[in-house]
């Protein structure tokens, strides 16, 4: 995974051994803003659907989760994580942060232009030792990419969400999520990409043009089941996100990155690479791709699609420059010393070609 990317092997080793896989959504509404359900029935829908964890997100709300963690938790199997959804706004653009697992909760901050609101909100979830995320951008078409690239001190940032009015692909001439994750990546910072439900109806199951669970989420690889190893493990990228695809694995270290799908028998599959831009750096049709670095890619990020429309996506690595430079000093060095051989050869032939002055 691209936290695995500084490491050394025997740290990647025993980080892999000690760590297990967990599903999760860190994007849910209840009764206690927006949602049509209580917050027992919630907990309820991800538990019994196969999800490890769930972070409750309502607007401007912070609902208690140890009731629920008594009533539904089960060591390493199951945990509700608090949170909020501070919900703000600047000149009637929606902009909305996730803080996962404040102390406390949080008012919205309000500012004097969409960027200063963004970055006020997140100052105030660091504040209260939460964990931020930028949801939906293009939710009413409220942040640009532009400005996005403005906002410091957060780590994650939603590239799909499954809300039907989200606009996670774009259009009319606005970037979709991943043109603009690729964006601020090429620009030289690191963000990861999570895919949340953002669910709010669960008493409508089955339709599309409504905000249903089960539609985006997050596989986090962590020591365990516990919110601060679980969000330590997000800020460092050790997790994947998807609408549909399920990975056997995937790892990244020094050299390179790995991909393993879990196939089902109805699906093929495309695992691409990709580097600095969004440019495809490469493709394998196989269930299983790895892809070394370089060194002139800027950053290399992994996706798979899958032949039914849904896509996993994998955390990005920053691939430093001076690989490259080493790699260019190195062939610089071979020239040298060819160019250097040359010289000797050709002055050490005339030489060889005089006449002989030794007396007989």
């Amino acid at each position: 995974m691209a936290a695995l990317f500084g490491a050394t092997v025997t740290q990647a080793a025993a980080q892999t051994a000690a760590s297990r896989w967990y599903k999760g959504n860190t994007h849910t509404h209840t009764l206690n803003s927006d949602g049509d359900s209580t917050p027992d029935d919630v907990v309820r829908w991800y538990r019994e659907h196969g999800y490890a964890f769930l972070v409750l997100t309502d607007h401007n709300f912070l609902t208690s989760v140890d009731g629920l963690n008594a009533l539904h938790g089960a060591d390493q199997r199951f945990l509700v994580v608090k949170g909020e959804e501070v919900t703000d706004q600047f000149a009637g653009k929606p902009l909305h942060i996730n803080g996962l697992d404040v102390n406390a909760q949080v008012s919205p901050q309000g500012g004097v232009s969409v960027v200063d609101v963004l970055q006020r909100n997140v100052n105030v979830i660091r504040q209260a030792n939460g964990v931020p995320h930028i949801n939906h951008p293009n939710f009413r078409w409220a942040i640009t990419r532009e400005e996005l690239l403005q906002v410091r001190n957060t780590t994650l940032l939603e590239i799909f969400n499954g809300h039907p009015q989200t606009n996670n692909a774009g259009g009319g001439g606005v970037p979709g999520m991943e043109e603009i994750w690729d964006a601020i990546l090429s620009s030289g910072t690191l963000i990861y990409g999570i895919a949340v439900d953002d669910a709010h109806v669960f008493k409508q199951p089955g339709r599309p043009d409504v905000a249903g669970p089960g539609r985006g989420w997050v596989v986090v690889k962590a020591p365990r089941l516990e919110s601060r190893a679980l969000l330590t493990a997000m800020e460092h990228g050790d997790f994947y996100a998807s609408n549909g695809v399920e990975l056997a694995d995937y790892e990244a270290d020094a050299r390179g990155m790995r991909v393993s799908v879990k196939p089902t028998t109805f699906s093929k599959y495309r695992i691409q690479f990709l580097g600095k831009g969004g440019r495809l750096l490469s493709e394998s049709l196989e269930p299983t791709a790895t892809y070394q670095f370089s060194g002139n890619e800027g950053y290399v990020r992994a996706r798979v699609l899958e032949s039914n429309g849904t896509t996993a996506w994998m955390q990005p690595v920053m691939v430093p420059a001076r690989a490259a430079g080493r790699q260019e000093a190195g062939a610089i060095f071979l020239v040298a010393l060819a160019v250097i051989g040359g010289l000797i050869q050709a002055i050490k032939r005339p030489l060889d070609a005089r006449p002989s002055t030794t007396r007989t």
